[in-house]
């Protein structure tokens, strides 16, 4: 089962990449062309959603931000919990390279994003920006330029991914509360408990789980605390056992049934939503300016050599093995994809620089070059790494 379940989200992560670049190439063409207005009016029209005394009215992209990008968080916590139990993050001597790779590639790129904001006319706040991984693009850019090498390549960038993905939602906890309302994140707390004691129910209704999960996001959403780490928090509630002897646990059923949508339906909305920005609003000084160039350099260089340094680091100590039939230079290329933020740069962006600032259209430009730039320097060099072996077989 852990080895289908693992096949499945490759499977699924791959193909939906290609779908993620489609979508945000759609919101970039839209918000450059004569249709504009209509683009930016979809993004910026109130909404509001009322159940019982419930009632929160946002724009339309921060309720794609803090409502559907909570269910992907879900979906991510899901994961999380399963690899921990279940799948590779569950055998402790296969643990330590990706831990070391991903705690690697979160600091360096922060400290290079911090050595062109950290002076004068800069903006520290947004070190976290190129600090996580994009798993759908990264694991659609291997599959594509290295179909024929080690699996081993494919399971070591997800579980490498899956921790940076831990990693962001503790800094995203931290980082981007404002005004925390003790009553409400009470609130959330006892319901996420509840959804605990729902665990003791072996034949609790998938129906109760999603009632859980709503009544945690709302009192999440009125705290003030990112609804990413309400997502995540309820995601470790979900049992992993089966409902009846001989089916799949509920986790698994989760798992299998979100994904999809989460996959080609969430996240391509979310890329269409906030990679669309218009090139005339953007002055050369902006694209060239601390934010763009420390995004940039943080996700091509950063990204890379912290990861590339850790492995290098804990396998000439001894300390740990390569995975399984990769090379030097296979690991250096996956390391390259590593800097593909793309989604979760673009949405901790939004968090570090909230509203329509000047700093947006640089976070997204750096995003997006960043992550383009990544994407080809790490394709091309496990292409070329490709042919190295067809050509010594």
């Amino acid at each position: 089962m852990a080895k289908r379940i693992t096949l499945d989200f490759l499977k699924t992560e791959s193909a939906s990449g290609v779908v993620l670049a489609a979508a945000a190439l759609v919101g970039i063409l839209m918000a450059n062309s004569p249709g504009d207005g209509l683009y930016f009016r979809f993004l910026e029209a109130p909404f509001t959603i009322q159940i019982g005394g419930f009632a929160e009215t946002h724009a339309v992209l921060d309720w794609v931000k803090e409502g559907l990008m909570a269910i992907f968080f879900f979906v991510v916590g899901l994961e999380i919990k399963y690899e921990v139990l279940k799948g590779e993050l569950a055998n402790p001597r296969r643990l330590a390279l990706p831990i070391a790779a991903a705690l690697g590639g979160m600091l360096a790129p922060a400290l290079v994003y911090l050595a062109f904001n950290g002076g004068a006319g800069g903006a520290p706040q947004g070190w976290p920006i190129p600090v996580a991984t994009d798993i759908a693009f990264a694991m659609a850019a291997l599959a594509i330029a290295g179909p024929k090498l080690p699996p081993a390549l494919r399971v070591f960038l997800l579980t490498l991914a899956i921790v940076d993905d831990l990693g962001a939602v503790g800094i995203i906890g931290v980082m981007f509360t404002d005004h925390l309302r003790v009553a409400a994140l009470a609130a959330a707390l006892a319901a996420l408990a509840l959804m605990g004691l729902l665990t003791r129910w072996r034949g609790a209704p998938y129906l109760f789980y999603a009632l859980g999960f709503l009544l945690v996001w709302g009192f999440t959403l009125k705290s003030g605390i990112s609804t990413s780490v309400a997502g995540v928090a309820a995601a470790m509630t979900i049992p992993i056992g089966p409902r009846k002897p001989g089916r799949p646990g509920v986790l698994e059923d989760f798992m299998e049934s979100l994904h999809p949508y989460v996959a080609f339906g969430i996240l391509p909305l979310f890329a269409f939503c906030a990679a669309g920005f218009d090139f005339g609003r953007l002055s050369l000084a902006d694209l060239f300016g601390p934010v763009s160039l420390g995004v940039v350099a943080g996700l091509l260089l950063g990204k890379p050599l912290g990861v590339f340094g850790a492995i290098a680091l804990l396998c000439g100590l001894k300390l740990a093995r390569r995975p399984m039939g990769a090379t030097w230079v296979e690991l250096f290329g996956l390391s390259l994809l590593t800097g593909v933020g793309f989604t979760m740069s673009l949405f901790i962006g939004a968090l570090a620089f909230p509203g329509a600032g000047p700093e947006q259209g640089e976070v997204r430009a750096g995003v997006i070059a960043g992550s383009l730039l990544a994407t080809l320097a790490g394709m091309a060099v496990l292409a070329w790494a490709q042919a190295r072996r067809r050509a010594a077989a």
